[in-house]
């Protein structure tokens, strides 16, 4: 089996660790047109228009913040993933106006002692984001 395939068995592993270990989330982002992890996509996470923290994807295809394993408040969130200045910084041709450039993924918590798993594919034409390992 190719890197993809690897790298989908790996977030099956990460989904089914996190779900089961602690409250919080885990954002975990694959570009499945190359299949590799996203390594150095700047990632947001909000909460009412605030952010509660902003980093980039590490090695592992993860958004590796110690705040995101703490027990968030049921509310309304969102996740914003910055597509396609990513593209630009590994040298995939875009056109000047990128067909993605920052994807908006909103989403909410109503059991804070679950734990709520994203896996984000993307391509530089298309996403999918949901939430795993539930």
């Amino acid at each position: 089996m190719g890197r993809s395939g690897e790298g989908v068995g790996r977030q099956a592993q990460l989904a089914r660790a996190s779900s089961s270990t602690v409250p919080g989330i885990s954002i975990h982002v694959v570009d499945v047109s190359r299949g590799v992890v996203a390594a150095g996509m700047k990632v947001e996470l909000l909460r009412d228009g605030a952010v509660l923290t902003s980093g980039t994807i590490s090695s592992k295809g993860l958004l590796e913040d110690n705040a995101l394993n703490e027990t968030l408040p049921p509310a309304a969130y969102e996740a914003r993933f910055h597509v396609g200045a990513w593209y630009r910084e590994q040298g995939v041709a875009l056109p000047a106006v990128p067909f993605l450039d920052i994807v908006h993924y909103c989403f909410g918590i109503s059991d804070p002692a679950q734990h709520y798993h994203l896996p984000f594919k993307c391509t530089p034409w298309g996403y999918s984001c949901f939430r795993g390992g539930a």
